[in-house]
């Protein structure tokens, strides 16, 4: 079957384009690229898209490159598709950077292309990886360490930006795309870096693969049917996974909770993919978090592990354990380990008070003349005024902090009272506790009163207190 039938067929089969589409072909001057750019021509002509071409020269080898800016610019020219083309410094780019050459590249290759598709209203950005390319990535990926998602190799289309990259020579070989720039007379460059074993690809295409393939000849098709099918599982775990986030995540710009049970109730394989498909969508820079990293997060939910943990995820995400939940949330330049102390006054007959940097506010009543109100929850409390001494704080817990609860026997410790309510590590810092003015702790809202200024139906002062918290 003719190349460009089947780059049709392929199109169709996997949505890579629609009708009356604008696509941004990059075109290296490669073989690849320029069959592609030929094909797509073709159907430009027909008026199934409209096609521009986007080449660009990196620098790297001067008088090649500048060759093969021309061999492109005068075949696009020859078939009539508008050709943008840009010149790059990118030695000095990398030193600026202290990128690698290949990370340096694709950065200012993908930035160029995207700026294309903004200046001509494009939808698509079509890419001329072939199947050889994909058994090459396949292999590196094995050999380097992956999962499902590495082992399907490169998708036939995904969205960047907001703009689709298409592969419409995936399933393509490269002695088939050869023939067929012979056939019709188009014109391409050999680039004489793809002979340099200093790039690992090139060391898998020339040395690995040739010496693997003698023990199965048809190892490249191998690992090209491994991505597909490794790609299709793997789409349809992601739809799961989606799923999944929808039901069992609660969330907001910079969080995500899980209940512990829920996640541990998941396969383990969707145990991971759910946890990293929270890292991304509060982090873009994920891919250097690791499978150990992922894993570690994963057992943390476990019924036995501690029920108060955390770590440094990586992409300046962090991971807690908060007693029955998992929460991971965004760490800013601001958050710290440092506690930020605070202290408030409260004098007599003053009505409220709110903490600021948090939720918690206070209403304080005062009733006179024998008026009695009982508190309804842990976080409303009744004391006899006239036995305090003002003004009354509000503050954060210091280290050492005691109350004597009542109903005991002495004091106890308000981080030993916080760890048997399980109020989660990162909030007791900025958990606030009611004192007097002689430093006696009155009330820890939410969790117990102390024994001092009760009130008795005697009690003729009251200070009736209702708080409002996180």
């Amino acid at each position: 079957m003719d190349l460009l039938h089947e780059l049709e067929r392929e199109g169709a089969e996997r949505g890579l384009w629609e009708a009356g589409d604008r696509i941004v072909a990059a075109v290296s001057g490669g073989p690849d690229s320029m069959a592609m750019l030929h094909m797509l021509a073709a159907l430009a002509r027909e008026g199934k898209i409209s096609l521009i071409a986007a080449h660009v020269n990196h620098g790297f080898r001067v008088e090649e490159s500048a060759q093969e800016l021309e061999v492109v610019r005068a075949y696009a020219q020859r078939l009539n598709v508008p050709c943008e083309t840009i010149i790059l410094d990118l030695p000095s780019y990398i030193e600026e950077t202290r990128l690698n050459s290949q990370a340096a590249a694709r950065e200012k290759r993908y930035a160029f292309l995207h700026e294309i598709v903004r200046k001509h209203g494009a939808s698509r950005i079509a890419l001329a990886h072939h199947a050889d390319d994909q058994a090459e990535t396949v292999l590196m990926r094995i050999i380097r360490g992956t999962g499902l998602t590495g082992l399907a190799g490169m998708l036939s289309k995904r969205t960047e930006k907001n703009v689709e990259l298409i592969r419409p020579l995936l399933r393509m070989k490269k002695s088939d795309l050869l023939r067929y720039c012979e056939a019709y007379d188009i014109p391409f460059c050999t680039d004489s870096s793809n002979k340099e074993r200093y790039y690992f690809r090139n060391t898998i295409r020339l040395d690995i693969l040739p010496f693997l393939s003698k023990y199965n000849p048809q190892l490249s098709h191998s690992l090209q049917r491994l991505a597909d099918v490794a790609g299709a599982e793997d789409e349809w775990m992601e739809r799961q996974t989606l799923d999944l986030f929808a039901q069992l995540v609660r969330k907001s710009p910079d969080e995500c909770t899980v209940r512990c049970d829920d996640l541990s109730g998941l396969h383990v394989a969707l145990q991971r993919r759910l946890i990293k498909l929270i890292l991304s969508y509060l982090s873009t820079e994920t891919e250097k978090i690791s499978f150990d990293q992922i894993e570690t997060m994963r057992l943390a939910a476990a019924a036995h592990m501690p029920g108060n943990w955390r770590m440094d995820a990586g992409a300046s995400v962090r991971c807690t354990r908060e007693y029955d939940l998992l929460r991971w949330h965004r760490i800013h330049q601001a958050d710290s380990d440092e506690k930020i102390e605070y202290s408030y006054k409260v004098d007599r007959e003053q009505g409220s008070l709110s903490i600021a940097g948090s939720c918690w506010t206070f209403e304080f009543d005062w009733l006179a003349d024998g008026e009695l109100k009982r508190p309804a929850s842990r976080y409303e409390a009744c004391f006899d005024a006239a036995r305090l001494a003002y003004p009354l704080v509000v503050r954060n817990r210091r280290p050492g902090d005691r109350i004597h609860v009542l109903g005991l026997n002495g004091s106890k410790k308000v981080q030993d009272m916080f760890v048997d309510e399980k109020i989660a590590p990162p909030i007791r810092h900025r958990y606030p506790l009611l004192f007097d003015a002689e430093g006696r702790l009155l009330w820890i809202p939410g969790i117990r009163r102390s024994s001092h200024a009760l009130t008795d139906p005697h009690t003729k002062d009251v200070l009736f207190i209702k708080a409002l918290g996180e």
